[in-house]
C-alpha cells in the first residue's frame, strides 16, 4: 500500500457536530408534534442521506410535512448551526495542513447535503483543502452502508482505492470503506457515544483525535509490504528492540549488548539519550520529543533511517507507537516480530505496570522486557508458551503474575514446583519462587503470565 489519497467524512470528524445533529433532528420530530420516536430511531437514520432521513421520519413517524419540506427545515437550522455554534475538531485543521504540504490530495465524502458541506468547510477556513465534495445524495442516495460514496470519491481523486485512505467516525462508514479495500483511520471521542469495539477491529490506524495523528505515522504504515497476507510460521523473525524514556534508564553497557543482539533498534524519544550514551545508532527514532534535549533529538533523526514524530497531545505513550513501529518494520519485511524493550519500567510504577499490560497486549510478539536488575517475558498460550530459563537462572528468584483470566501455569525445576495451577488474575500465588535446577521451565497451558527473572 502506499499513501497517494485521503477521503473525509465531515460530520463527526472533521466537523463537531454530531451533538448538533441529534438535537436538530430531535427538535424537528417534536416540532410536528412527535413527543418519543424511540431509542433507536435517530441512530439508525444517522447513515443514510438527509433525504432518506426525512422520507423515514415522514412515513414512519407520520409527520403530515412532505420530506422535501422536511429536508429544507432541516437543511435550514443545520447551516445556522454550521455558520455559528459548531467548532472543528481539535488539530483537524493543522492535520490538513500537513496533508497539504505533503502534497496528498483530499476529498470530503459524506451524507450531509452538499449546500450544508460548504458552509461548514467555508466557515472554518478549510474548504481549500479539498478538490471535491462527494455526498450520498449525489451517488444515487445509497447511504454508507455501501462504498458508493468511497468509490466516487477515490475515483474523483484519481487514487487506487488501495492506495487511498479514508477518515471516518462512524462504525458503518469505517466497516464499509474497509471492505471495498480501502486503508482506515478510525477517529475516537470521547462524546458522541461511539463504542470502540465497534470502530477499532476495523481500521487500520485507531486514534482518539487528530493529535495523535501525523504524515510520518501514516506513511510509516503505508510504506510497501510484501503481497503476501500471512508471515509464513517458520520466516526467520525480525529481532526488534526498543529504547524508551524510562526516567531510571537501563544501563549504557545494556542496552548496547541488546542492540547487539537485535536487528532493528527503535528509540522512543528519551530513550535516544540512552542510545547515544550506549554508541547505538537506532533505525528508527519516534516520539513527541518533550523529553529529549534538541541536540540528542537531532543526532537521533540524523542516525535513523525513519523518523515519526508525534504530538505531545495523545492518547497513546510512546512506548506502544514505538512497538507499532517495529510491528510495521517487521510486516514490511515479511517477517514476525521478537520484541525486546529496555528502559522501561525504573522510576515510574505506574508507567511499570502499564508496560506489563502493554507488552501482554503484543503477546504474538513473543515479548520481553530486559533490565539492569530483571528479565520479564510474556509467557502466553497465545504466544511464546513456554520459557526455558536456563543455565544461568539457576539459583535466581523467580515470579510469574497472572496478566489474563483463565490462567493455567506449569513450574518445574523450583523450589515449589506447579503442575497445571490456576492462577488468579494478578494474584500473588506465584511471587518468589527460586530456580534450582538449570533446566527449569515454565510453561502457560491457557491464559498469560509475566514471568520475571531476578538477578
Amino acid at each position: 500500500m502506499a499513501f497517494k489519497g485521503a477521503i473525509f467524512d465531515c460530520d463527526g470528524t472533521l466537523i463537531d457536530s454530531m451533538p448538533m445533529w441529534g438535537r436538530v433532528m430531535k427538535e424537528v420530530v417534536q416540532a410536528h408534534g412527535i413527543q418519543s420516536a424511540g431509542d433507536d430511531f435517530f441512530p439508525r437514520i444517522e447513515k443514510v442521506s438527509l433525504l432518506d432521513g426525512c422520507r423515514t421520519i415522514h412515513d414512519e413517524l407520520g409527520v403530515p410535512a412532505s420530506p422535501e419540506e422536511l429536508y429544507e427545515e432541516v437543511a435550514a437550522i443545520v447551516r445556522r448551526h454550521y455558520a455559528h455554534d459548531v467548532k472543528l475538531m481539535p488539530r483537524a485543521k493543522e492535520f490538513l495542513a500537513e496533508l497539504d504540504a505533503a502534497g496528498v490530495p483530499m476529498v470530503i465524502a459524506t451524507s450531509t447535503p452538499l449546500r450544508e458541506v460548504r458552509v461548514a468547510l467555508e466557515v472554518h477556513g478549510i474548504s481549500r483543502f479539498f478538490k471535491d465534495i462527494v455526498t450520498t445524495e449525489q451517488v444515487g442516495e445509497r447511504d454508507k452502508e455501501f462504498p458508493d460514496v468511497y468509490l466516487e470519491a477515490a475515483r474523483r481523486l484519481g487514487t487506487p482505492v488501495g492506495d487511498t485512505w479514508v477518515f471516518e467516525d462512524a462504525p458503518f462508514g469505517v466497516r464499509t470503506s474497509k471492505r471495498a479495500g480501502f486503508n482506515v483511520v478510525g477517529l475516537m471521542n470521547d462524546h458522541d457515544g461511539r463504542d470502540e469495539r465497534d470502530v477499532e477491529p476495523w481500521c487500520d490506524i485507531y486514534v482518539h483525535g487528530f493529535a495523535e495523528l501525523s504524515v510520518a505515522l501514516i506513511k510509516d504504515y503505508a510504506a510497501p509490504t510484501p503481497q503476501t497476507a500471512e508471515v509464513p510460521s517458520d520466516a526467520n523473525p525480525l529481532r526488534a528492540l526498543v529504547v524508551d524514556g524510562s526516567p531510571t534508564p537501563s544501563s549504557p553497557e545494556l542496552v548496547a549488548r541488546l542492540a547487539a543482539e537485535a536487528d532493528y533498534v527503535v528509540a522512543a524519544d528519551c530513550g535516544a539519550e540512552t542510545c547515544r550514551a550506549a554508541g547505538v545508532a537506532p533505525n528508527a527514532y519516534c516520539g513527541d520529543h518533550d523529553s529529549v534535549s534538541a541536540a540528542t533529538g537531532a543526532w537521533a533523526s540524523e542516525q535513523a533511517g525513519r523518523t515519526i514524530e508525534f504530538p505531545s497531545e495523545k492518547y497513546a505513550t510512546d512506548l506502544s507507537l514505538a512497538i507499532d513501529c517495529a510491528r510495521h518494520e517487521a510486516a514490511r519485511q515479511g517477517r514476525p516480530l521478537r520484541l525486546t524493550v529496555t528502559c522501561a519500567s525504573g522510576g515510574r510504577p505506574d508507567h511499570a505496570l502499564g508496560v506489563v499490560g502493554l507488552l501482554a497486549s503484543a503477546a504474538d510478539a513473543w515479548p520481553a522486557l530486559v533490565e539492569d536488575s530483571f528479565e520479564m517475558r510474556i509467557v502466553a498460550a497465545g504466544g511464546a508458551s513456554e520459557w526455558r530459563l536456563g543455565e544461568r537462572a539457576e539459583g535466581h528468584t523467580f515470579s510469574a503474575v497472572a496478566v489474563a483470566p483463565g490462567t493455567v501455569i506449569s513450574e518445574s525445576g523450583m523450589r515449589w514446583c506447579l503442575e497445571k495451577r490456576p492462577l488468579g488474575l494478578l494474584n500473588d500465588l506465584g511471587i518468589s519462587n527460586v530456580v534450582v535446577k538449570k533446566d527449569a521451565v515454565v510453561l502457560v497451558s491457557s491464559g498469560a503470565v509475566a514471568a520475571f527473572l531476578l538477578r
